[in-house]
Formats: structure tokens, C-alpha cells, sequence
């Protein structure tokens, strides 16, 4: 398939094919991670329907969202933009750009109501339609977006460089994406990429993770971190006999604007200590799968992982020992979990 009749047969899957999740064949685009207990009481306040029809394999909604700018990418019935909005707060805002007019139909449906339901006077929230490949459309400017989220919808794209490019051109420096969605351990062949039920069930257009890294490093985007990865099951035996080998992974990954950082951990004897101040993590932050703060505890850190910490909105939550006048090589990851290129730079 082109990239038109990509975009024109995921539109089809999910606005008219799919009534809810009960008509997936896989879990691949309903893996959801475990919310953490503050998400899930908002999660609560969400019409069921709002819930029943959106499509996700995690649960990509950061801290410290008050006040921020958030864009949702393929915010479909716009489950997470909600969410989102809760934790922006009236002084903040949230976008939710989809290409499915029937998901959006969902999502403007409920805006007025769940702003009632959150005590908001008018909503925070806006819903746009359009390609997530092309944001400049939208009217969304440069350097104009706190946080980008985005859940189980990049790997639907056929223009993922695009996609990428956006996000980075829209972030504000020192802002971050943070997203989950499907990722495979070895490229998929190009005659599955033109299956359209595995196209749409999030499988065929899943990106090889080496790959992933390999485009932000081209977009300058030099270190990424993998906060969860978890192993999707195919129960389907003919979804499986398609695919075959091929391993696929829901992942949350969360990547940051940053000039400061570099395409290997460096040591510059840098120490990070967490305040315990984030709200809801007060005794433990956790940054990726192998970076967790424990309040009050000092953790040797390198140069990338300081930079995350102390040039972004979590810097206030941070005491950092130490700068980048003296180097001491490359960061020992020894200490930690072992080094692998799907990890980012760092250990």
C-alpha cells in the first residue's frame, strides 16, 4: 500500500470496522500498562463510552502536568486527552489531533460534560482533525508544546520520519515526549506491511527498535529511554501464522529537546538527587526502567541523564552535584543494568 491508501485503510479500521475492543484480534492495541492509582480515580470520572471505544497499549500520561501545553497524538475518543487535562489544570491546555472523524465525533460529544465533571468553567481541551505527519496544517507553531503524548498510534503512520520531525519542530526546548506504542525485535517484511487487519491490529507497521534509535539520531534527538517494555502475546492463529517469528513489544519511551545531549553516557562525576517533591511520588521517581530516585538519596548520574533531570520541567525536583568542566570518560553503565543499543544511550 501507498501512504494514502495506508492512511485511507486505518481510517477504515478504526472508524468504521472496529465498534470497540472487544473486535481486536490481538492485544497489541489494548496491552495497557497498569495506570498508576492518581490516573485511575480520573480514569473513573470518564464516560464509558470515551473508554470502550479508544484503542492503547499503555498509559503514556507524565507528572507535572500543570499548566503545560500537551499535544495527543491520534487521540482517538480522546481518553488520554481527558486525562491530560485533569492534570493541566484550568491554566493549562491540551490538544487532540486524530484523522478518524467518527473517534473525534466521540470525543467532542463528551468535552462539555467532562468539564462539568472535572468543576473546569470552560474546556481545556480542543479536537483537531488531521494527519499527525503534517501538525504545520493544524496550526500548531514551533516551540509551542510543553509535553507530546502520544498511545499506540505512530506505528499506524507510513511517514514516520514526518511524524518524528513534527514532534521535535512543536516541543518547546527542554520539552518531552513521552509515548507507548509497538515496536518489533527485527524489521517486518514489506508483504505484511500491506496486510491491512495487521496494519490496523498496530502489528505490520510496528518500527524495528534499532531503527527507532537510528531516525532521532538523524532528527539530532541523540538519547531516548525505555521506561516500560513489556512481550505481546498473539492469540490468533491466523494473525500468528502471518507474522510468524517476529517479536513484538508494547514499549513507553519518553525522549527530551535537548542540545546538551549526547550520542554516549559521559562522565563528568555528576550526582542527582531527587527532592521528593513530585506530588505524586514522594518517596521515588522513576525516570526510564533503569534510573528510579529515591528521596533524598544521591545516585551517580551522566552527563545525559543530569541534563533530563535538571534542564527540563523536573529540574526544580532535583538537586544536581557537579557540571560538565571535567570529564572522566565514558559513563561506567557497569554499575546498573548492562548497556544495550534499545535501551538509549544510556545503561
Amino acid at each position: 500500500m501507498d501512504r494514502n491508501q495506508t492512511l485511507e485503510a486505518v481510517k477504515e479500521y478504526y472508524g468504521k470496522r472496529l465498534q470497540g475492543k472487544q473486535d481486536l484480534k490481538t492485544s497489541a492495541c489494548c496491552n495497557t500498562d497498569s495506570l498508576p492509582d492518581y490516573q485511575k480515580k480520573v480514569l473513573a470520572k470518564l464516560d464509558d463510552e470515551i473508554l470502550t471505544k479508544f484503542y492503547g497499549c499503555g498509559s503514556p500520561i507524565p507528572p507535572l502536568l500543570e499548566g503545560c501545553t500537551v499535544l495527543d497524538l491520534g487521540c482517538g475518543t480522546g481518553r488520554d486527552v481527558f486525562l491530560a487535562a485533569y492534570f493541566v489544570g484550568p491554566q493549562g491546555r491540551v490538544i487532540g489531533v486524530d484523522m478518524t472523524e467518527e473517534q473525534l465525533a466521540v470525543a467532542r460529544k463528551h468535552t462539555d460534560r467532562q468539564m462539568r465533571i472535572f468543576g473546569f468553567d470552560r474546556p481545556n481541551v480542543s479536537f483537531r482533525h488531521g494527519y499527525i505527519e503534517d501538525l504545520r496544517s493544524l496550526d500548531i507553531p514551533d516551540h509551542s508544546v510543553d509535553v507530546v503524548i502520544s498511545n499506540c498510534v505512530i506505528n499506524l503512520s507510513p511517514d514516520k520520519r514526518a511524524v518524528f520531525s513534527e514532534i521535535f519542530r512543536v516541543l518547546k526546548p527542554g520539552g518531552e515526549l513521552y509515548f507507548a506504542d509497538v515496536f518489533a525485535g527485527r524489521r517486518v517484511p514489506d508483504a505484511i506491511k500491506d496486510d491491512p487487519v495487521l496494519y490496523g491490529e498496530c502489528l505490520a507497521g510496528a518500527m524495528y527498535i534499532e531503527d527507532f534509535r537510528r531516525l532521532l539520531r538523524d532528527l539530532g534527538v541523540l538519547d531516548y529511554r525505555v521506561v516500560s517494555k513489556c512481550p505481546i502475546t498473539i492469540d490468533d492463529a491466523e494473525v500468528k501464522a502471518k507474522t510468524g517469528n517476529i517479536d513484538f513489544y508494547s514499549m513507553t519511551i519518553r525522549a527530551f529537546k535537548l542540545d546538551s545531549l549526547e550520542d554516549i553516557c559521559e562522565d563528568y562525576g555528576q550526582v542527582a538527587i531527587y527532592r521528593g517533591t513530585i506530588p505524586e511520588y514522594p518517596h521515588r521517581f522513576e525516570l526510564d526502567d533503569h534510573h528510579v530516585f529515591e528521596t533524598g538519596k544521591p545516585v551517580l548520574v551522566c552527563g545525559n541523564t543530569a541534563a533530563m533531570l535538571q534542564e527540563t520541567r523536573y529540574g526544580a525536583h532535583f538537586q544536581i552535584i557537579g557540571d560538565r568542566s571535567v570529564h572522566y570518560g565514558p559513563f561506567d553503565c557497569n554499575h546498573g543494568t548492562p548497556a544495550t543499543e534499545s535501551s538509549g544511550s544510556c545503561c
